[in-house]
């Protein structure tokens, strides 16, 4: 027997798509297969409960291979992106003994913020004494206008290291629209200051300095495609503008780094990966890029392929990161971090769980680092090069995210270009409206975020905790005078926040009490649902296993000192315990029906206004509820 060879398969025999349909249509007895099974996304195509072979037949993208061009596969024949950790410099020294100890705990690539007041030689010097430049990456952001003089630093500084400059690999984050869309502010010519960025950092072949932070939309809750097609709009901008001054676009392609967030759309984001790789492969392709002397992937007409490669930088996002129950966050930056290390990327930080409460410290920090280093050191995530070819849904979503952000794209050249569209406000204006559904979507429960709309910790507070905000260019609000529209970074979570924030600082903690009657199943299920609906404004919640009357439910919720009563049954026996309960209560607390019966317009003639449901807008009707209770 244990030689014998099994094929496990060969006894069933195949079925086809209409034999599964065939399945699927009795199954649903009746029911519309589009309304019920069909996901339409955000991004406005349509996805199918279920894929085949025959759904990826004729896709161009099976004939990618990893590090050849279109380079949707990835830019390398290898998975081994570097683990990045920002650090915010207050203090050169500091900062240096900060740097040398996350390099002996498993990062190679490194953020320094650095003050551009401070820039000199020595400050550099101080910053990067006992750093190893040519063994990690080495990443720099500072005042946009001092990003030339940080280039003509970091020369210096590595010319004296005797480095051999072909081992060096970074970016100085210099983009002038991203300070468009955060601050709404315009200085300088960005063209001239391309330019001289460019001239400066010419030394080091390596270093990317023109920069797309479409990071910077997705934490303003851009959906996916829109994050995407702007990205590939604002990194044509750079090429337009400086090929037209005679810069070659080979040069410039080779000095563009991408900066992507990551939101938990766990396989929309892994196919986005694959589909801006190769989108942007195209839009280079298109200036024909002359061959350099070190270009080793020419096209047929001698082109220069390798000038295509998409570098790529993935944070995770801050959109979806909540104050409340924020280990849950570990959760979705881990989701996140899966994705776009499946995806490819080149780079990656994990944004800190705390970050939305506070300045990061050092556990929450250790426990973002080592995300990464589970999936690398314990999941092999870098020992496969795009595990997700072939398969029948990421492929469609790759094509179908691809045909989505590439209609932005044209849409923004129609428009002028990406600095055009800035300057009149349309991008703006499409991603605030997005972020405007979402938050709406947010306080639906259309969108969930666990720990925070949906199951909430009953017993958590705040105890002093409060959202970090964002300052503007002023340093102080966001009432200084801008060039441009600006975006809007409100979390997805804020506003529930806020709720339980109130709730919490006027130091009455209502107590809602279920009086629970009925039917088991139905009145134990609408108990659930309405102690979740107001714990997300923190109140208390008080449960029960039922009562035999409505009356003595009512007795014990007076016992109990009670601000909110939820009758909690079926909807048909609402027609007997509804308006009993009500008068029972006698306006002694809020009274509340948990669902929406079909008699609810004769219970509202009977005076009973509050009735919580899955259509409810819950963030609406809480404030409603917090607007009564907290007098």
């Amino acid at each position: 027997m244990a030689d014998k060879k099994e094929k496990l398969f060969s006894d069933f025999s195949p079925v086809s798509t209409e034999q599964w349909m065939e399945k699927v249509t009795a199954d649903l007895k009746g029911a519309d297969y589009e309304k019920k099974l069909v996901w339409k996304t955000n991004e406005g195509f349509k996805v199918k409960p279920f894929y085949r072979m025959e759904d990826i037949e004729g896709l161009a993208t099976l004939n990618a291979l990893p590090g050849e061009y279109p380079y949707l596969r990835g830019t390398r024949k290898n998975n081994n992106w570097l683990i990045r950790q920002e650090i915010r410099v207050t203090d050169p020294k500091e900062a240096n003994a900060k740097a040398l100890d996350l390099l002996n705990k498993g990062v190679d690539s490194l953020g320094f913020s650095i003050n551009a007041k401070e820039l000199s030689a020595e400050y550099i010097a101080t910053l990067l004494e006992g750093v190893h430049a040519p063994a990690i990456e080495l990443n720099f952001s500072t005042c946009q206008g001092h990003v030339v003089k940080l280039a003509e630093l970091l020369v210096a500084y590595f010319d004296k290291k005797d480095y051999d400059v072909k081992e060096l690999r970074g970016s100085i984050n210099f983009d002038y629209y991203n300070k468009m869309l955060t601050k709404g502010k315009e200085k300088g010519d960005v063209v001239q200051i391309a330019k001289a960025l460019l001239e400066a950092i010419q030394p080091l072949p390596y270093y990317r300095v023109l920069n797309v932070n479409a990071l910077t939309l997705n934490n303003a809750g851009a959906y996916i495609s829109q994050e995407l097609g702007y990205a590939l709009a604002w990194g044509n901008e750079y090429m337009q503008q400086l090929t037209e001054i005679g810069i070659p676009a080979g040069l410039i392609a080779k000095r563009i780094k991408f900066n992507f967030g990551v939101s938990s759309n766990y396989f929309m984001e892994i196919a986005k990966f694959r589909a801006a790789r190769m989108l942007w492969a195209n839009v280079v392709a298109s200036y024909k890029p002359e061959s350099l002397s070190d270009c080793e992937n020419r096209g047929p007409n001698g082109e220069c392929r390798c000038a295509g490669r998409m570098q790529v930088h993935a944070e995770t996002s801050s959109y979806n990161l909540t104050l409340f129950d924020a280990h849950v966050n570990l959760l979705r930056t881990q989701t996140e971090a899966m994705s776009a290390a499946l995806g490819g990327v080149n780079s990656m930080t994990v944004t800190p769980f705390d970050k939305t409460y506070q300045t990061p410290d050092e556990f929450s920090e250790r426990m973002a680092r080592n995300q990464q280093l589970l999936l690398k050191e314990e999941s092999h995530f870098d020992k496969v090069v795009d595990p997700a070819a072939g398969s029948y849904y990421i492929e469609n979503l790759t094509v179908s995210i691809a045909k989505q952000a590439w209609e932005i794209f044209l849409k923004v050249q129609e428009e002028g270009g990406f600095y055009a569209a800035l300057k009149a406000g349309s991008v703006q204006k499409e991603i605030n409206e997005t972020g405007k559904n979402r938050h709406k979507a947010v306080a639906q429960r259309k969108e969930i975020l666990l720990g925070t709309n949906q199951y909430p910790n009953f017993t958590e507070a705040a105890n002093g905790k409060t959202p970090v905000g964002s300052t503007c260019c002023c340093g102080g609000n966001d009432n200084c005078e801008k060039d441009v529209q600006t975006l809007n970074f409100d979390r997805a979570s804020s506003e529930f926040e806020a709720l339980r924030l109130e709730t919490e600082a006027s130091g009455k903690r209502p107590k809602a009490f279920m009086l629970t009657i009925g039917n088991l199943a139905m009145r134990q299920a609408r108990a659930q649902f309405a102690c979740n609906f107001l714990a997300c404004a923190g109140y208390e919640v008080v449960d029960n296993l039922g009562f035999p009357t409505v009356e003595e439910g009512v007795e014990a919720a007076m016992k109990a000192k009670a601000d909110i009563v939820v009758l909690c049954s079926s909807d048909d026996e609402y027609a007997e315990y509804a308006v009993p309960a009500f008068k029972a209560l006698n306006g002694r607390a809020m009274f509340i029906v948990a669902g929406a019966p079909a008699n609810m317009d004769e219970l509202k003639a009977a005076g009973i206004e509050n009735f919580i449901n899955v259509r409810s807008n819950v963030l609406e009707t809480l404030k409603s509820y917090n607007a009564q209770l907290l007098k």
